[in-house]
């Protein structure tokens, strides 16, 4: 059973790093042709893929948000992480890391929506503000 669990701070600052891990248990995320992602939904907003990183390491970055963004990983601990640089109020949203489908990922590059499924973390809100 693969299970995905967010941690990090609830509260940044604004201009501040936002840095969160996720923690995968029931699989490696060095193997299998997935994208380790960081998932983010603003209130009122649709799901935004951030981020994510594949079993080799490589890593990709959504266009909005590549310039502020880093995700790394830890395979002794099966972890990866995100950090957010210089953020916002309207960075404020729950996040989620997942386990994304290469299919899943391809159909939101066109245009269709994200969903949640049973390899996403429970999300974690985070909020900036002063």
């Amino acid at each position: 059973q693969v299970q995905l669990q967010e941690s990090g701070p609830g509260l940044v600052r604004p201009s501040q790093t936002l840095s969160l891990t996720c923690t995968v248990s029931g699989a490696s995320i060095t193997a299998g042709e997935h994208t380790w992602s960081w998932i983010r939904q603003a209130p009122g907003k649709e799901l935004e893929w951030i981020g994510g990183t594949t079993y080799d390491g490589s890593t990709s970055y959504s266009q909005s948000l590549k310039s502020r963004a880093s995700i790394s990983r830890d395979t002794s601990k099966n972890q990866f992480s995100l950090r957010l640089y210089s953020v916002t109020p309207d960075d404020s949203a729950v996040y989620y890391c997942a386990r994304v489908e290469v299919d899943a990922l391809l159909r939101y590059y066109s245009g269709s929506p994200l969903s949640r499924n049973e390899y996403w973390g429970q999300g974690t809100q985070v909020t900036v503000s002063s």
